[in-house]
């Protein structure tokens, strides 16, 4: 136990102790504290404040099951319910992508480069929701549509929604067909893309916790690219852009699959923070 059965200890030396036997079997030390913090809605320096008080009894057990969950593997924000992205708290579930500090990083840009103007927005396979709720709470000019095959990943993107307050027209389908008729001047997705060849090398956490409909795709990974690029010129306004989230090998594939389907594009690979290929981005300015 973290703990050692005292029947007095503080949230300090909770901490430091559960800190401490992360270092020892080579875990990031960081762990314990937002297991805490998150599951108190402290901030740091609320934790620090009462870094000498006694942590109650209940607060400590919880701590304690909470710490055993993720030592056995358990993601911390399924334990906990909640990640953070853009400065908001999002719901997550066994049902939905943990969102990545990748995906934050690339929706920032995207955000910086749009025009002022109202535009039209398509999230495709939406998961929680980051990317439609995003951009509506940065952009409330924009009319937002998101749309995930899965009807759980759909029931946590609309009560993050509700949560935060955020205007999406939610649709149930695979890929574009529940958006048949319409057009879009800007499209984001993070569909799947790891192929079973990369299993070996995956985390297990992710392997054991998180929905692999929305991790993998047949074709190497590139499945979900071919169908959408063979298909949604039809649903695009003039000059659109579209932003698609891929795997750090895909760069080179999935760009020639785009430039396939619009030749006269300008498409880009962006790197992410750790010089990884992980969008491409397609502008189809003047593609008639």
């Amino acid at each position: 136990m973290v703990t050692e059965n005292k029947s007095s200890v503080t949230y300090f030396e909770v901490l430091e102790r559960a800190s401490s036997f992360l270092k020892e079997i080579r875990h990031s030390s960081f762990v314990a504290e937002w297991l805490m913090r998150e599951r108190l809605n402290w901030s740091k320096t609320e934790l620090i404040l009462n870094y000498k008080n006694e942590m109650p009894v209940e607060e400590r057990e919880q701590f304690e099951k909470d710490f055993k969950e993720f030592l056995k593997g358990k993601p911390m924000q399924q334990i906990i319910g909640h990640e953070w992205y853009y400065n908001r708290k999002f719901k997550v579930t066994k049902d939905t992508l943990i969102p990545r500090p990748e995906t934050e990083e690339w929706q920032d840009r995207v955000l910086k480069e749009l025009p002022e103007k109202a535009l039209t927005v398509l999230d495709i396979g939406t998961g929680t929701g980051v990317l439609a709720i995003t951009d509506k709470l940065e952009r409330p000019q924009d009319q937002v549509t998101a749309t995930d095959i899965s009807a759980d990943a759909l029931a946590v993107a609309k009560e993050n929604a509700e949560t935060l307050e955020a205007d999406i027209a939610f649709k149930q389908g695979d890929l574009l067909e529940p958006v048949a008729g319409e057009r879009f001047d800007l499209v984001l997705c993070n569909p799947p893309y790891i192929s079973q060849n990369e299993i070996e090398v995956m985390d297990q956490s992710v392997l054991d916790y998180e929905p692999k409909g929305a991790l993998f795709a047949e074709d190497e990974g590139l499945e979900i690219y071919k169908a959408i690029a063979h298909s949604i010129k039809d649903y695009l306004a003039a000059d659109a852009q579209l932003f698609f989230e891929i795997g750090y090998q895909q760069g080179e594939k999935v760009q020639e699959i785009f430039k396939e389907a619009f030749p006269k594009a300008t498409i880009e690979i962006w790197q992410d923070f750790n010089r990884q290929d992980r969008v491409v981005a397609v502008y189809t300015q003047n593609c008639g």
